[in-house]
């Protein structure tokens, strides 16, 4: 049998340790209420809510999302249904579930971020928080939090300041210096990062002349940024010393696993989803075929390989 049990955050107050590797993605997943329709939710690795904000947000308009040659631009404009109905409607259904679960929170600005993490932090079923930096911060004129370590560090204080759970920090893939950043929220409370949300990108109808997204501008994903996120990865794994989680183009067992080599200890699948439902659940048999194929008994031992 192959060990596939990977510990995610380790704190005073709470581990985390993930079955296996594999996560699904905040926001391409939904809160896996549909999902778990079809499919055992319980085999996860872990679930990842969508970005979940202090109020109700109905998206931007449509169209929201495009497919290109090589992976899809998404701008849903993080519609969700607040924090207040997540609690009341979801974790109901979340706590017959025996699966690691986490969840995605955003805020306006950073008094907003440590008010959700205080609405979570009594919910014992919540095993941790995915603390998302790569969204606007209204009050600087539009800047993501993630862009800049000292805003970077804003949001951590306002979250640590209210939670003992284990924070996980997605990231932003446009920044100066990557190592600045993971080194920013490392330092201040961060118990794993999330390497990295989507890249910046646009479409045009080249018939009508105009944008294809009503918003204009969206976040490119799959297999169009993989070499991207490794790259991230890798970069980030020099300078980490608390778990990666890759993200951004995993779409067979073989991506997450060069993932892993790059320094992941886990990862999550996000638009394969979109190709094939089943695609999360296959990577982990993949994985596990792999393992067996090279003698592998532990996944922990591939984490970081390549690193030289």
């Amino acid at each position: 049998m192959v060990n596939l049990s990977v510990e995610l955050t380790s704190n005073s107050k709470y581990d985390l340790i993930l079955p296996n590797p594999v996560l699904v993605a905040s926001g391409t997943f939904s809160n896996a209420l549909e999902m778990s329709k079809i499919n055992n939710i319980e085999l996860l690795g872990g679930i990842i809510s969508k970005g979940t904000t202090i109020n109700p947000r109905f998206g931007n308009n449509s169209p929201r999302i495009i497919e290109t040659s090589s992976g899809l631009i998404n701008s849903i404009g993080f519609q969700n249904i607040g924090v207040n109905a997540f609690i009341k409607d979801i974790l109901p259904i979340w706590n017959k579930w025996n699966v690691p679960s986490i969840v995605n929170i955003m805020g306006n600005n950073i008094q907003e971020y440590g008010e959700l993490a205080l609405k979570f932090d009594d919910i014992s079923s919540i095993d941790a928080l995915e603390i998302n930096i790569s969204c606007p911060n209204v009050e600087v004129g539009g800047m993501e939090f993630g862009q800049d370590p000292h805003e970077a560090i804003k949001v951590m204080k306002s979250v640590k300041k209210n939670t003992d759970k284990p924070c996980i920090v997605k990231l932003s893939p446009i920044v100066s210096n990557l190592q600045e950043i993971v080194k920013a929220v490392q330092e201040h409370g961060a118990d794993a990062i999330t390497v990295s949300n989507t890249y910046p990108a646009m479409a045009i109808d080249i018939n009508k002349r105009k944008p294809i997204l009503g918003a204009k501008f969206g976040g490119l994903s799959g297999p169009a940024v993989k070499s991207m996120t490794i790259r991230n990865v890798y970069i980030a794994s020099k300078v980490a010393t608390i778990p990666i989680i890759a993200s951004g183009g995993i779409m067979s067992a073989e991506d997450a696993i060069e993932a892993m080599m790059a320094g992941a200890s886990a990862v999550q699948i996000g638009t394969a989803t979109y190709i094939d439902p089943d695609a999360p659940w296959k990577i982990i048999n993949g994985i596990t075929e792999w393992c067996e194929t090279n003698t592998i008994n532990d996944i922990n031992e591939i984490i970081g390989s390549a690193v030289i």
